[in-house]
């Protein structure tokens, strides 16, 4: 195997970070899914956190967003250890210097999400309450009424 690909490497882990990224969001929204759907959905969110991590470009705020679909998905999914673990590694990394409300807000609210998904009540309503905190401190007002209105699908 040749040292150097033949091709731009970092055009391509730029390509698969959005591309993945993508498609594990469309069967996020789609509303009924195959097992082997749930899977793909699984493979695609991980591979996009990977591509992005062999970028240059790569920031923590990128690695937030990264770390929330991968929560988001496998709470979805009923796997509420998987949801709370990449929900941790989405606020370790959005509790970062220069990191917006926004992104810890919906750290906060993967986190949310996890606790529900486990029956947690008291740390779900904890981490709902430090998401609206966040949201308070959000600048734009459509980020802010997003964050709210995604904090209220969660039971």
């Amino acid at each position: 195997m040749p040292d150097k690909p033949e091709f731009d490497l970092q055009a391509a882990h730029r390509f698969f970070a959005a591309e993945c990224f993508n498609r594990a969001w469309d069967l996020l929204d789609k509303p009924a899914r195959t097992p082997d759907e749930d899977e793909q959905m699984i493979r695609l969110s991980l591979a996009s956190t990977w591509h992005w991590t062999q970028r240059d470009d790569c920031t923590p705020t990128s690695l937030s967003v990264g770390y929330w679909q991968a929560s988001r998905i496998y709470a979805i999914l009923g796997q509420a250890g998987n949801a709370r673990r990449y929900g941790q590694l989405c606020l370790a990394i959005s509790q970062g210097e220069g990191i917006l409300p926004f992104y810890l807000g919906y750290a906060y609210e993967a986190l949310a999400r996890a606790e529900s998904v486990a029956g947690n009540g008291q740390q779900r309503d904890a981490y709902l309450a430090a998401a609206r905190e966040a949201a308070g401190r959000m600048s734009d007002p459509e980020a802010r009424k997003a964050l709210l209105d995604d904090l209220t699908t969660i039971r």
